[in-house]
């Protein structure tokens, strides 16, 4: 029997209560980031996920959890998501959550291309129709070739990740979409779960495959670590709104046009013109269909050329239809979110017409209104003889001020008397007492 020397002994227990001690220590000292993904998913969104797979990798996460919820969105900014998550080092879990949330159209590829993917009761994904920038569903074959590369796409991912490529197929070519049980029992999504706690106890000891190899999802005990968007993104995220785009481009196109009319303001329009490029930007992210774009601008042209051009309204009526068509067409996408809202569409209409026919009803009132100003200004004005007014001389005071005098007829001091003529300083005048002795 071979006896330990009692010091090496102690040792050896030493070594190893500080080796479970640093292993405790590692697992209670481990982190999973969560961030939420709502909304239209756009370029907006490719940063914000791609900051936060960055900073989980940076700081050594044990996962990134994608809370989701989205009607869908760009297939490009899709992609480009995608990519981020199939090239992440760090595993990504997507939970469809919270209940009467939903991952449509773009949400559908996002869930499938997770390490991990959950739903929490009373959730959907499905409905994963294709739509691109630019217009790129516009006609019958552009919408085939993209209907196709979609379905292909999300079959890649589906396969990658072992989970049901057929469904997949048919939620892009038919728009089929599941409940949160249907899902899980399709092989659609791994987990239905209630709450996030619930999801990270049983994801924990999941062996998952990253960029780097294999990896076991260690979760059970992490700290959660709420990651919200960044402020800039979320100023980006309101701007890229179709309807506050809208908007924005409206009160720079009224602040150019007053700006034109009144040269030298200067405010109105440095601020029509930092909303005409803030609009821009946000309507780049967008499918822009070009022509209701042109429609758009053939409104305002129209209502511009009412200002100089007196059409008895006809041309702000051609310039309300053209508008109202074109702000309908201007974002070519089959998804309501993506639209521009008739709520924003008839009261910028309604305001821009306004404002045109008030300017023209304003310039043909002060086209007809007598002349107050200058020497045209003095006719018709009314004072008093101050000397004999003849035919050759004479002082009047009209208007608050003495003026050299003549009339056809003579006038005599005091008596109450009318401009009828301009020559250069001297008025030509006439008697009122005359006028009343007629009467």
């Amino acid at each position: 029997m071979v006896m330990m020397n009692p010091s090496r002994t102690l040792l050896f227990f030493l070594l190893a209560f500080t080796l479970a001690n640093l292993e405790a220590g590692d697992a209670a000292a481990s982190r999973v980031d969560v961030i939420n993904l709502t909304g239209p998913i756009g370029p907006v969104s490719v940063q914000h996920v791609s900051a936060a797979i960055e900073r989980a990798e940076d700081d050594r996460a044990e996962c990134l959890v994608i809370m989701l919820d989205t009607p869908g969105g760009l297939l490009e900014s899709t992609q480009l998501i995608i990519k981020d998550m199939l090239a992440s080092n760090v595993p990504v879990v997507v939970y469809v959550a919270p209940s009467g949330a939903g991952a449509g159209s773009a949400g559908v590829f996002i869930t499938m291309s997770a390490h991990v993917a959950a739903m929490a009761p009373g959730t959907s994904i499905g409905a994963a129709s294709p739509v691109g920038i630019g217009g790129a569903v516009a006609d019958s074959t552009m919408q085939e070739k993209v209907e196709n590369f979609s379905a292909s796409y999300i079959r890649s991912i589906a396969d990658k990740h072992g989970r049901n490529a057929d469904w997949a197929e048919l939620a892009v070519r038919k728009a089929e979409a599941l409940t949160d049980r249907e899902a899980v029992e399709q092989n659609v999504v791994d987990l239905n779960v209630a709450t996030l706690d619930s999801l990270l106890i049983r994801i924990d000891g999941t062996v998952v495959e990253v960029r780097e190899g294999n990896r076991v999802l260690r979760t059970k005990d992490a700290e959660v670590q709420i990651r919200e968007m960044s402020w800039h993104h979320r100023v980006l995220n309101v701007l890229s709104n179709p309807n506050i785009a809208y908007l924005l481009m409206m009160l720079g196109f009224y602040g150019l046009i007053y700006e034109f009319i009144n040269p030298g303001a200067i405010f109105p329009g440095v601020v029509g013109g930092m909303c005409i490029v803030i609009g821009l930007f946000a309507l780049q992210t967008l499918p822009i269909n070009y022509a209701g774009l042109l429609l758009l601008l053939l409104g305002l042209g129209l209502f511009v050329t009412e200002l100089f051009v007196a059409s008895g309204g006809l041309l702000t009526l051609g310039g309300a239809v053209s508008f109202t068509i074109g702000s309908m067409m201007l974002i070519d996408s089959p998804d309501p979110y993506l639209r521009i809202s008739l709520y924003a569409i008839i009261p910028a209409v309604i305001a821009t017409a306004a404002f045109t026919l008030f300017a023209v009803g304003y310039a043909l009132k002060a086209q007809k209104r007598r002349t107050t100003t200058g020497s045209q200004g003095l006719i018709g004005e009314t004072g008093h003889a101050r000397t004999a007014v003849d035919g050759r001389n004479g002082k009047v005071f009209v208007h608050g001020e003495y003026w050299f005098a003549t009339s056809e007829t003579p006038i005599e001091p005091d008596t109450p008397i009318r401009v009828v003529e301009v020559n250069g300083l001297r008025l030509k005048v006439e008697s009122l007492e005359s006028d009343t002795d007629a009467t």
